[in-house]
């Protein structure tokens, strides 16, 4: 069974921490730990604290379970609210700062649980859709294109009538 951890309106841009968040997607929640705690950006110490809540929160559902075998089965940063403030600038004008936050939500799950999932999707899809005969496909691969016409050559053929 699945857990979920979210951190919310963290002071750094949410580009910045989907950096973090793409590094750890999918990976076992060791590893995870272990590439944030030696990553020098500085969101990478939240991030960290994160995971361990997650982690946690896993433990509390599922007591008695493998945590061995965690994985961060689904990470995504979403913008928050942004501080808009004003820095002075040349000739009495000022220049907007935007001072950006994101929400931050950690899913971790038993990997053992994420290889039946698929399994289960594909029988339902195979029951759901129709097949589609793959003829016509064939087919629009052997056309050719058409010739282009050569319309520099004929301007060339004025231009040498011209002079002679």
């Amino acid at each position: 069974m699945e857990a979920v951890a979210k951190l919310k309106n963290y002071p750094t841009s949410p580009r910045k921490m989907r950096l973090l968040a793409d590094l750890i997607r999918g990976m076992k929640v060791e590893k995870a730990l272990a590439v944030l705690e030696h990553n020098p950006k500085h969101p990478a110490v939240p991030m960290r604290k994160l995971v361990l809540s997650a982690i946690s929160n896993w433990k509390q559902k599922n007591e008695g379970g493998d945590e061995g075998q965690l994985v961060v089965k689904t990470i995504f940063v979403d913008g928050a609210r942004t501080l808009k403030r004003m820095r002075p600038a040349p000739q009495g004008r000022g220049y907007r700062v935007r001072k950006r936050s994101n929400h931050v939500t950690v899913i971790v799950d038993d990997a053992n649980a994420l290889k039946v999932l698929p399994k289960q999707k594909l029988e339902a899809a195979a029951i759901e859709e129709p097949v589609v005969a793959e003829a016509p496909v064939a087919e629009a691969k052997t056309k050719k294109a058409a010739p282009k016409k050569a319309a520099p050559k004929k301007a060339a053929a004025k231009k040498e009538t011209k002079n002679n």
